[in-house]
């Protein structure tokens, strides 16, 4: 694999590493000669913010360029990141004839011009639309410049399909998400320099290994109390650091502990920005009452305690810097690994306390969906409590850091006892594929890393 460029010493501070390396991306991607450059960024590391600046900057040099995205979801996110940015700049949102095909979000923007044909959009600045939708595009001639957004989340044969639309490209993306996604198997590919699965990336570097690569060395989502984590557990090839300090962040309770196990790890998340409620052994259904149940309660005694927090946003942060924010509803989330695990928290939480309480309010996805979004508490249901076996699904290294990496104050974790032994009696069983190149570490040592700094911070329930 190719050395990645050093942004900064690691002496610098967080702003000065973070600027460095923007810079060098940026020099790379407008004045390099290189056919494409690689951006590996961490969890909130600023990679839509870094997409934004380097699609201004290509237009304003007069470049135009498009813009490639996974999702319809992620195309409109960046057709409003950039009009707001830049209320002049003409941006294309290229999109599909289904009815609703965009947010209408969009239509706030008078700079922003929408439609399904691509000749509609010819001379604008910018045209971004999603790989599926460029895949059907035929240009007269090539663009100049394009940008791939989550290039890590675009399988190989997106890119290939897309390859022959541009001639230079900035590929950005986070290598300890989740991987591509593919509805059939595709074992009989795994290694091979043509597998349709591979990420973008990894099929891009492995045809082409002298490409610049980068990294962006901050993350400003993560807490001082987690980055560490994350960065040691996922992304022990692209190392970060926290743009924060230790007590920059600060989660708090205005309403007192009533003694329970609920409390006590609440209070434990607060100080320490994790916390662990573990529930007693036991094999359960993947929908598990009494988990469901126990995240409902500490989702209800966080907002029944009006917590509140402090950071860089409220003054920099510390007990001097008055009363901070609020930890309301839309600020919290709850995690699982399984659609009808976040269905049945999710009815939990109406049933509890109406379909338009607070508590109704809060955030309840999978792991797939909450990629890419950020909130100041999370609570995670561990993607092994309660099984009977560990399975590469489940393993799967990509869905625990995004579980554990969507929080700014402070992450709970709700899980049986007994998975590290669970770990321990099924190691790997998955066929070692020659050829086959990972930027993120096995997944076994990944939860293994991850139960034993949450062991620190455990309360038990029952």
């Amino acid at each position: 694999m190719t050395a990645l460029r050093e942004p900064a010493r690691q002496e610098a501070t967080p702003g000065r590493a973070a600027a460095a390396a923007t810079e060098a991306i940026l020099a790379d991607a407008l004045d390099g000669t290189h056919r494409g450059v690689v951006v590996d960024s961490p969890p909130g590391a600023g990679k839509s913010t870094l997409v934004v600046r380097a699609a201004r900057e290509l237009a304003a040099a007069g470049h135009p360029l498009m813009v490639i995205a996974q999702t319809n979801a992620q195309v409109d996110d960046l057709v409003d990141r950039l009009a707001t940015a830049d209320p002049e700049l003409p941006v294309g949102r290229l999109h599909s004839s289904e009815p609703k095909p965009y947010d209408p979000m969009l239509e706030r923007h008078p700079s922003v011009r929408t439609s399904a044909k691509p000749a509609e959009l010819a001379g604008l600045d910018i045209v971004v639309s999603t790989a599926a939708k460029w895949a059907w595009v035929t240009p007269d001639e090539p663009w100049r410049h394009a940008i791939v957004d989550e290039a890590y989340q675009m399988r190989s044969d997106a890119l290939l399909a897309v390859a022959g639309l541009f001639e230079r490209a900035l590929f950005v993306g986070d290598p300890g998400q989740l991987d591509p996604f593919s509805q059939v198997g595709v074992q009989q590919w795994a290694g091979q320099a043509h597998d349709p699965s591979a990420s973008a990336v990894s099929t891009l570097l492995a045809h082409n290994p002298g490409l610049p690569q980068h990294r962006l060395p901050v993350s400003w989502r993560l807490p001082a109390s987690a980055a560490e984590l994350v960065s040691d557990a996922f992304y022990p090839y692209t190392p970060f650091r926290s743009g924060t300090g230790p007590g920059e962040r600060q989660l708090a309770f205005t309403a007192p502990a009533d003694g329970s196990p609920f409390d006590a790890v609440l209070d434990e998340a607060a100080g320490a920005g994790w916390g662990l409620l573990e529930l007693p052994a036991a094999r359960t259904p993947r929908t598990d009452p009494e988990a469901v149940a126990a995240i409902v309660r500490l989702v209800c005694r966080m907002l029944e305690r009006e917590g509140r927090t402090r950071s860089e946003r409220h003054g920099g942060g510390g007990a001097d810097d008055g009363p901070g924010a609020p930890l309301s509803a839309d600020r919290i989330a709850v995690g699982t690994a399984h659609r009808d695990q976040a269905a049945a928290v999710r009815a939990a939480l109406a049933e509890l306390d109406g379909p338009e309480g607070a508590a109704a309010q809060v955030t309840v996805d999978t792991a797939n969906r909450l990629q890419g979004r950020e909130f100041d508490v999370t609570v995670v249901l561990h993607p092994l409590s309660g099984r009977p076996d560990a399975t590469e699904f489940h393993l799967e290294t990509g869905r625990l850091c995004v579980l554990a990496s969507r929080h700014r104050h402070a992450c709970l974790v709700v899980c049986r006892a007994g998975v590290a032994e669970l770990l321990d009696d099924h190691p790997a069983t998955e066929p070692v594929q020659l050829g086959a190149l990972s930027p993120a570490p096995d997944g076994w040592e990944a939860h293994q890393a991850v139960l034993a700094r949450l062991a620190r911070h455990r309360v038990r329930l029952g």
